[in-house]
């Protein structure tokens, strides 16, 4: 059975404002023209196989100033991925697969955003999901209010320029990564790291030897407006740790200090 989209018309709409005593200043209202003009329209691909979801938040994306590209197959979204979206909403159940082999696939030479589209109490498949490199995940019932902010929130963090300090290669033990190539390897090897990932292993390796905590990292890695929950963080420290093959009740690199965060071990402490 379909979940419906629950649409929030005051967000998305531009109703009539019969109490409006006079129109906005000219100057505002040239100020706001010329920056949607400079502003490019992003593009944004819908997978989601029921149409009674699909369309009415395509809608929602248009009328947001979204360029919107929909799919509703693992083939068709692989086939619209080509035309390089600015961020996919991608749902878990599709016909002909499911949801995580097109995240799989994208993640092969793309860092594009993903949003999972997921059931009510689906942990697993959230988990799953940021795991293979979702960047977020909203879940069914939705609003259409709700997407629009993830998706500008994820966005935003994806086009946050970084400083230029952070371009300088870090290195503890046999652990190298360098920001400016976007690349992580351990012992020569390169590890296969999300781009979510990568930035937490970036901020715990610059900050090595002090306790970097829950709040700064989501602040950080994700948005100070962040909403969505906690356990993301969590499933992504926990493949980070996977791919340094770091076991957590002895761990070599990650370290977790309860209530508080987690520190990375400084490079005099591993030898």
């Amino acid at each position: 059975m379909a979940t419906p989209v629950m649409a929030d018309t005051a967000a998305t709409t531009d109703s009539p404002r019969t109490h409006e005593t006079a129109p906005p200043p000219l100057w505002g209202r040239l100020v706001v023209t010329i920056r949607e003009m400079s502003r490019p329209k992003r593009t944004i691909l819908l997978v989601e196989d029921e149409t009674s979801i699909r369309e009415p938040l395509a809608e929602v994306l248009r009328s947001e100033g979204f360029e919107t590209l929909v799919a509703g197959t693992v083939a068709q979204a692989l086939e619209q991925a080509r035309r390089e979206p600015d961020l996919v909403l991608l749902d878990v159940m599709l016909p002909d697969g499911s949801g995580f082999d097109v995240c799989r696939e994208l993640r092969r030479d793309s860092q594009v955003p993903i949003i999972m589209l997921t059931a009510r109490g689906e942990e697993a498949d959230r988990v799953v999901g940021l795991e293979l490199g979702a960047d977020d995940y909203v879940v069914k019932p939705f609003s259409g209010r709700e997407v629009v902010a993830r998706i500008r929130a994820v966005l935003r963090r994806a086009d946050a320029p970084e400083a230029g300090e952070d371009d300088r290669p870090l290195e503890v033990a046999d652990l190298r990564l360098d920001p400016a190539k976007r690349e992580a390897t351990l012992r020569g090897e390169t590890l296969e790291l999300s781009r979510k990932e990568f930035e937490l292993l970036q901020l715990l390796m610059r900050n090595a030897g002090s306790v970097v905590t829950r709040q700064r990292l989501i602040d950080e890695v994700w948005d100070p407006n962040w909403f969505g929950s906690t356990k993301t963080l969590d499933v992504h420290v926990s493949g980070i740790r996977r791919k340094l093959r770091d076991d957590p009740s002895e761990p070599r690199y990650l370290h977790t200090v309860r209530g508080v965060g987690f520190r990375f071990s400084s490079p005099d402490e591993v030898e």
